[in-house]
């Protein structure tokens, strides 16, 4: 049974009901402040958390005074700019209160489907948690249209978990887990403690309905857990309506584990592996016994380039002896890369124009 205790890196789902009271569209402060404090403490053990959370147009429409029911795009778009400063501050509050620095991160979905955006987005989620920062996530409602918008935080933050290279992510919702039929009218349903693999029976048993603030189903959970264990990453889901809702998982609180095959690590590589190279990159026996090390590609080891590829691109790695030692993705369009092939990272700026990525292909980006 996977547990929590286990995360190495772990991204937890906040769905709108539980940060926003439902009559008084007021921010539930209290359990805001007992997130926190598990946030703190899985920090402090050094597990990297990032945090998936709605509300923004919740906590916006109730200081607008919006009615109650759906809203147009535009007064949706309208809610969310007033309510994500109110929802930053209130995280950046809380989480400042416990020694800890809250960033703001705003995606939508082209920023997961084009491949320039999906890397910038992981390069920064894994530059802020190497700083020490716990980045809050939330889709960017504010200029998101319905075509551009993944339309529930369920996805997104399967999505984010998978930028992240994160292995366990935590739905907290208003019921403890997956049952076999909706508990609230059948006596007999049962909850899954485990499953590990989503048949088409396990489907056939998801319901659409989602409370009254949110817009996920038991559907969009499971459209999430195969997102996650597809990229190595556990997937729970359990009841976030009680006060310190990770301390409780950690004590043994009824979950449900969607248990992933592999490693974020093992699956991620599998996938580079299996991609269709663009060009080629020839590299040095220096750089080769870099790559051999566990280290990133450098323009300094690179000698020549084949091809025409964008950034982001797949493209092979040839050692000196003209062997194809694996595949990777590269940080640079192919006109940038033969402009700095063989130059130190000190001297890339002066001859691009503009401050560059050290690593050519970085060591988490590469297949062998």
């Amino acid at each position: 049974m996977a547990a929590l205790t286990d995360a190495k890196r772990l991204v937890v789902k906040i769905g709108s009901a539980l940060l926003v009271d439902r009559e008084t569209g007021a921010l539930r402060s209290t359990w805001l402040d007992g997130l926190a404090d598990d946030v703190a403490r899985l920090r402090a053990r050094g597990t990297d958390v990032v945090l998936v959370s709605s509300g923004s147009i919740a906590l916006g429409r109730g200081a607008l005074g919006l009615p109650s029911g759906s809203l147009t795009l535009e007064q949706s778009q309208a809610a969310a700019a007033v309510g994500q400063i109110r929802l930053a501050g209130a995280y950046d509050a809380a989480l400042a209160a416990r020694g800890l620095i809250s960033a703001q991160v705003l995606v939508t979905l082209e920023d997961s489907i084009d491949r320039r955006r999906y890397l910038n987005t992981r390069a920064t989620l894994e530059q802020l948690i190497r700083l020490g920062a716990v980045p809050i996530v939330n889709e960017n409602d504010t200029v998101a249209t319905d075509e551009i918008r993944y339309g529930d935080n369920d996805r997104l933050a399967a999505q984010v978990a998978v930028t992240a290279g994160a292995d366990q992510l935590v739905l907290l919702s208003d019921i403890d887990g997956f049952y076999s039929g909706n508990p609230a009218s059948d006596s007999a349903a049962r909850r899954f403690d485990r499953i590990e693999a989503i048949t088409p029976e396990i489907e056939a048993m998801a319901g659409d309905a989602g409370s009254g603030l949110s817009k996920g189903g038991m559907k969009t959970k499971l459209m999430a857990a195969k997102t996650a264990m597809a990229a190595g990453c556990d997937m729970a889901i359990a009841d976030g309506f009680i006060l310190h809702p990770l301390a409780a998982m950690e004590a043994g609180a009824a979950a449900t584990w969607f248990i992933a095959q592999g490693t974020p690590q093992q699956r991620r590589k599998a996938w580079i592996g299996g991609m269709k190279p663009r060009g080629r990159l020839h590299v040095d026996a220096g750089a080769v016994r870099a790559m051999t090390r566990g280290s990133s590609l450098l323009p300094a080891g690179l000698t020549d380039v084949d091809g025409e590829f964008g950034r982001g691109d797949p493209v092979e790695i040839i050692g000196p002896e003209g062997t194809r030692l694996g595949l990777g993705l590269t940080r640079y369009a192919a006109p940038d890369a033969a402009s700095v092939k063989g130059l130190r990272s000190e001297e890339i700026a002066a001859v691009l124009g503009y401050p560059a990525r050290a690593a050519l292909i970085h060591r988490d980006d590469m297949a062998f």
